[in-house]
């Protein structure tokens, strides 16, 4: 194993360097990569070489199934909800955030008021009633009372269709930002990724995945708090004069950009109030309803519940992942309007913003490192050019777990093996996933380089909140709840989203070029419509199935409940 991972980072690293010194060497005007940061490239060594350690050290205790799925559920809720905080704080968050807040505002808060609200949903309706229920996937706790075989194939198609979406999103964000600070080429970025990603999971499983997460939640809320005090040392310590100094540089940029004295003035203005990054009332709920919704039906955030040892350690984990995810989000929005005041007005780095920041979906995501470089000199700028690398890393690892548990625990082990598999053979099977599905990222990571990936996220968390939270809610808090609702209105929700998503302008003119207006569903997001249709259906199928098995499992509803609220019967990672 030692010498296994040893060679893989001497190749790993060569390969980075080589890449590095190629772009150092190559055509200096070349408009889409910096000059290369040696600095990121080292520390960005630095946190690989500590993190595949960590996997070498888990591997050792990567025995079972349930080792490599839930790390033996042996995480404090401490532990946990730092690592839940690092799963989630992702590309997205860091830097998608921050680029919104600088462009829109006070709209950018959208993003982050959607992100955390999902947060009590969770901790209220959902994880204690998922740890008493759960052994390994969300699939466990939906299922519980219903027939194996249809209710695991619909949550692993969820699973997997979720993952796809958000893995490709972080792969895409992954390439461009390595080609914009690394100056490595796209493509090396992408495989680099996956395969550290490949190489995390496939030796240490749930317990590496935690700690990298650990470690790089530790890393960005360190870093993003001394930005934040930075940006607010400019204005001492003044929020009003901060906004105030924003809304002065935006009035300037629009009188610049030829606007009328009243125009510039009211283009100003803007950013201090809502409605020129959601156009209507009802985009604003569904785009909000899929931020808030999805959260608690993203698979590979409710797999880590199954972590900790009993179900006051899974509240505890959402009262510390709540807590760092809230304090995050509101230095971003300090960092957003960082880069309003400090990047845009920094004569230096007048050409670097107008590229980067205004150079179209692959590079305006760029705001958030151009603040660390502006408040912190090239040493910072390196060290938060790792860290998000470090985070794409992490998200990365912990998407490609819960998709390789949906394959082989769900569909392997009790929908082929009917739950007459071994440990050994599921163990087996997991890895392969896991393997197939690095390889499947780094092929659409790269095959979608030139593709605007903001629609990917939102489509992922749009099919969550469609499809994995209707079935979760309904089978575990309504007794007549039956399989064949929500296998139908789980399947429902889950192809009226995607259908949804892909005639919305965001995707049917935006990405696959056809005329504006063309569009035949008018919202960016359809998390409104679908989710509606996904509990409906769910409401209405079982309500028509008069079935003796649906008679059975409304039986059945009563031993859940106890079950659920109590955790009696459940035996710590044991499962039922």
């Amino acid at each position: 194993m030692k010498k296994n991972l040893s060679a893989f980072l001497g190749t790993l690293l060569a390969l980075a360097v080589a890449g590095a010194a190629h772009a150092a060497g190559g055509d200096v005007g070349e408009a889409a990569k910096q000059a290369t940061n040696w600095t990121a490239i080292v520390m960005f060594g630095i946190f690989v070489c500590g993190t595949l350690y960590i996997t070498k050290w888990a591997a050792a205790k990567t025995k079972s199934a349930a080792d490599f799925y839930t790390g033996g559920g042996g995480i404090t809720g401490f532990q946990n909800g730092l690592a839940i905080a690092g799963d989630y704080m992702s590309a997205a968050s860091f830097l998608g955030i921050s680029a919104a807040v600088m462009a829109n505002g006070y709209d950018g808060l959208i993003y982050s008021i959607g992100f955390l609200v999902g947060w009590p949903v969770i901790t209220f309706l959902m994880a204690e009633r998922l740890r008493n229920l759960g052994k390994f996937t969300f699939a466990d706790v939906a299922g519980y009372r219903f027939k194996q075989t249809p209710i695991r194939a619909f949550a692993a198609s969820g699973t997997l269709v979720v993952v796809a979406f958000y893995l490709i999103a972080q792969m895409v964000g992954a390439g461009q930002l390595i080609k914009l600070l690394f100056g490595l080429e796209y493509w090396m970025a992408v495989v680099i990724v996956g395969a550290l990603m490949m190489i995390y999971v496939l030796f240490g499983g749930m317990t590496a995945t935690t700690w990298v997460q650990i470690i790089k939640a530790v890393l960005l809320l360190s870093g993003v708090t001394f930005m934040a005090i930075m940006v607010m040392a400019q204005y001492g310590f003044s929020p009003e004069a901060l906004f105030a100094k924003g809304v002065e540089v935006k009035t300037a940029i629009a009188a610049n950009a030829g606007k009328t004295p009243e125009e510039a003035a009211a283009a100003g203005l803007s950013i201090m109030g809502p409605g020129g990054f959601i156009k209507d009332p009802i985009s604003a709920i569904s785009f909000g309803m899929a931020l808030m919704f999805g959260t608690a039906g993203l698979p590979h955030i409710l797999m880590r519940f199954f972590t900790v040892p009993d179900a006051k350690e899974a509240r505890k984990s959402v009262f510390w992942a709540t807590t760092w995810i809230g304090y995050f989000y509101v230095l971003i929005f300090i960092i957003g309007f960082g880069a309003i005041t400090l990047v845009l007005t920094n004569p230096e780095m007048a050409d670097v913003a107008k590229g980067i920041i205004l150079g179209g979906a692959g590079t305006a995501n760029m705001a958030a490192v151009l603040v660390a470089k502006t408040v912190g000199g090239n040493v910072f700028y390196g060290f938060i050019s790792a860290v998000a690398f470090a985070t794409i890393l992490a998200v990365v690892a912990g998407l490609t777990l819960s998709g390789a548990s949906a394959v082989s625990h769900d569909l392997y082990a009790t929908v082929f093996k009917k739950g007459k598999a071994d440990s050994a053979s599921e163990l087996k099977v997991s890895r392969i996933t896991t393997l197939a599905l690095g390889v499947l990222a780094v092929t659409l990571g790269i095959a979608f380089e030139k593709q605007n990936i903001a629609f990917m996220v939102s489509l992922a968390f749009a099919i969550a909140a469609s499809a994995n939270f209707p079935v979760l809610f309904m089978s575990v808090l309504w007794k007549d709840c039956t399989t064949k609702g929500a296998v139908i209105g789980g399947f429902l929700g889950l192809i009226s989203s995607v259908a949804l998503t892909v005639v919305s302008p965001s995707v049917w003119e935006a990405t696959l070029g056809n005329p504006k207006g063309s569009a035949w569903f008018p919202y960016s997001s359809p998390a409104l419509f679908s989710m509606t249709i996904g509990f409906v259906g769910i409401w209405l199928f079982s309500i028509l199935d008069r079935s003796q098995d649906a008679a059975n499992e409304r039986a059945a509803y009563a031993v859940q409940k106890v079950r659920s609220e109590t955790g009696l019967g459940a035996s710590g990672a044991s499962g039922h």
